[in-house]
């Protein structure tokens, strides 16, 4: 039986690689001649294809076992299905990586459905004899006809191989599941352990007073944002944002209504930016924003512009920085950094020069 659905993790678990596969084919003799004797060979078989499936699922279905684990006429017409695509993999000449994936799946299926590998053998035998015919009536070469049966054998016991492989690991996994299932209580008190450290980690990573992302890791943030920007030939758009008059704020209204105006900002910036960006506070009255696939005419027209019209309302103002990179050329993060900072202080004195 056959499945023409792979799963690439299946052959990266047990190690099989294009290196292995090459070192099973030679432990078994399979050389290009045998791959092309099976190609030249694969317009007979097409020919006669539906005679070999047709007899094969006659014979199989003789086979009490057999006939229950198929169980209805749709079923058998998927196997058939199926089987068709497999005989015609037998005869393509190409044994790649995809090829042993199908035929370790093989051997999980199998496994899973309860095939017993007796009756996975009983199959390979009779369709080998099947095929053996067809070879002998059609073949006049007797030199020729007896290449494509060794190859044909060559490859038939390479899949095997790789088919029990797959069912043996397959019983080994079952073992270590029961083995692990004595172990389940520590394993789960050591996943909550995690979890906990994990939530203690991300709150260290938080500023406690506005809620946004601290400087801890902002350079890190950054970089894999730029790093992201540049294979997707977008722009990263970065916002320094001051508070303005602030330490008059704090002298003239008081520390608590500072704190109240820094989680208002906090709480606007957080507001205003869609999921993909990130806002930190980046210490006393800064604050900065990095927005992903942005450019910096974006961030003026919706989300300084926006941020403004909040900030406003409350009578607090604002020196903002711009810096945009990308989509083409593209600075680090220490000279995005710089370049807005630079632009908020040009905004900051032109503030104080209004005053």
């Amino acid at each position: 039986m056959y499945t023409n659905k792979t799963v690439q993790t299946l052959i990266e678990q047990m190690r099989i690689t294009e290196f292995e596969i090459e070192h099973r084919k030679s432990l078994l003799f399979i050389k290009e001649r045998d791959a092309k004797a099976l190609r030249n060979f694969k317009p007979v078989i097409e020919n006669h294809l539906e005679e070999i499936i047709s007899s094969f699922y006659v014979q199989q279905t003789k086979i009490p076992e057999i006939e229950i684990l198929i169980g209805d006429s749709g079923t058998l017409e998927r196997l058939k299905a199926a089987q068709r695509m497999y005989i015609l993999d037998l005869f393509s000449g190409i044994y790649d990586m995809e090829y042993v994936n199908s035929r370790c799946r093989i051997g999980l299926v199998h496994k899973r459905i309860g095939v017993e590998p007796k009756f996975y053998l009983g199959g390979v035998l009779c369709l080998k004899d099947m095929l053996s015919v067809i070879i002998e009536e059609t073949m006049t070469d007797a030199i020729e006809a007896q290449n494509i049966w060794t190859a044909l054998d060559k490859l038939l016991m390479f899949d095997i191989t790789l088919v029990f492989d797959t069912y043996i690991r397959s019983l080994v996994s079952e073992i270590e599941i029961e083995k692990n299932k004595s172990d389940s209580y520590a394993i789960s008190l050591e996943e909550k352990v995690r979890i906990r450290t994990k939530q203690l980690d991300d709150l260290s990573r938080l500023d406690p007073l506005t809620g946004l992302l601290n400087t801890r890791q902002l350079h890190e943030i950054l970089s894999k944002s730029l790093r992201s920007a540049q294979r997707r030939l977008e722009p990263v758009t970065v916002l320094y944002i001051d508070v303005n008059d602030f330490k008059i704020i704090n002298d003239t209204q008081g520390h608590q209504r500072g704190d109240e105006i820094l989680q208002f900002v906090g709480l606007t910036l957080s507001g205003c930016a869609r999921l993909e960006d990130f806002c930190f506070r980046y210490g006393g009255d800064e604050f900065f924003v990095i927005l992903t696939n942005c450019t910096a005419q974006q961030a003026h027209d919706i989300y300084i512009a926006n941020l403004e019209k909040r900030m406003t309302a409350l009578g607090i103002s604002l020196s903002i920085g711009v810096a945009q990179t990308g989509s083409g050329d593209f600075v680090d993060g220490a000279a995005l950094i710089k370049e807005a900072d630079e632009d908020m202080y040009k905004n900051k004195s032109a503030h104080k020069a209004k005053k």
